[in-house]
């Protein structure tokens, strides 16, 4: 009876769990929840060939997975392991763009920290004293969005100042290198992506992976609504695009292959990774590019920081 009763009270108590997101956006743990089972049911009814299998990234001990931070009000970091990777998308992949090829291996020789999440609102005023976002009735929680190139650039110097560490925006590499953490496929949740997942335009879906259409929310969300890739990193996939410190080039011939920044300044592009929740699931794929002017902003547009460690 004691057995009955116990399963009993488990299934109320599932059938009153309500995941997602409330009026007011933000997350619940219900939502990371479903996201996690979901892309876990999903990666295990792929056979292992179609889910690229794992590039092996090194293994971080305990200390070194968890988030730090320069100051109270400064961005939280995690450390990201030296590593190899291929960059870009193979020949096979569905959408790709000819601006994502050669493929190539990469070779990052040292550890550098990135930041956990993208610079949210609250972050971004407390250093600079004023709020762009077009969605400032998010909350402090959500994303700073219509940042300009030059505006990051700003916000790494203020950052730099205060703390005394080299901030800087993480290479076109680094970001791939840590968005994929170890994965091969489009996405580090595999070779689907679905609206419990990530912020982006439900109204479509990626390829045949029938993954949460219709739910376009229009909007951003606070960061860390979804569940983290293998890093710990949160959002590398929709909410905000993020500009990253490279200049834009059409292809990757003549990229450099040790993680460096590709830049010849001044240039007229530079490059924005991860997609943004206005966007198709396509474009949130770690191979995905796209460019914009130093100067432009939208609200579709965010930051994420990176910095060397010691």
């Amino acid at each position: 009876m004691h057995i009955v009763r116990a399963l009993i009270c488990a299934l109320a108590a599932l059938s009153l769990a309500s995941p997602g997101f409330p009026a007011d956006g933000k997350p619940q743990a219900a939502a990371q929840a479903k996201g996690q089972a979901q892309a876990a049911k999903r990666k295990a009814a792929e056979p292992q060939a179609a889910q690229g299998g794992k590039q092996e990234p090194e293994a971080r001990g305990d200390e070194a997975a968890k988030p730090f931070s320069d100051c109270p009000d400064c961005p939280e970091m995690l450390v990201i392991p030296p590593g190899s990777f291929e960059m870009g998308s193979p020949a096979d992949e569905a959408g790709r763009y000819r601006d994502e090829v050669p493929r190539h291996r990469v070779t990052l020789g040292a550890a550098f920290a990135l930041g956990k999440t993208e610079v949210t609102q609250g972050q971004w005023r407390a250093l600079m004293g004023n709020n762009p976002s077009y969605f400032a009735a998010c909350g402090e929680l959500c994303p700073v969005e219509q940042v300009t190139w030059n505006d990051a650039q700003q916000y790494l110097l203020k950052l730099s100042a205060k703390t005394g560490k080299p901030y800087r925006l993480p290479t076109e590499a680094e970001w791939e290198y840590a968005a994929r953490a170890g994965t091969t496929t489009p996405f580090y949740t595999g070779n689907c992506i679905g609206t419990d997942e990530a912020n982006y335009d439900g109204n479509y879906d990626y390829g045949q992976c029938h993954a949460g259409r219709r739910n376009n929310r229009g909007r951003t969300l606070p960061v860390g609504s979804f569940a983290a890739n293998l890093y710990g990193l949160y959002d590398m996939h929709g909410n905000v695009s993020e500009w990253v410190d490279d200049c834009w080039h059409d292809d990757y011939e003549g990229a450099p292959t040790d993680g460096s920044s590709w830049s010849s300044r001044p240039c007229d592009k530079h490059v924005l990774r991860g997609g943004s929740w206005k966007f198709e699931p396509r474009t949130l794929g770690a191979p995905l590019r796209a460019g914009g002017g130093a100067a432009d902003a939208g609200g579709r547009d965010g930051v994420r920081v990176a910095r060397p460690l010691p």
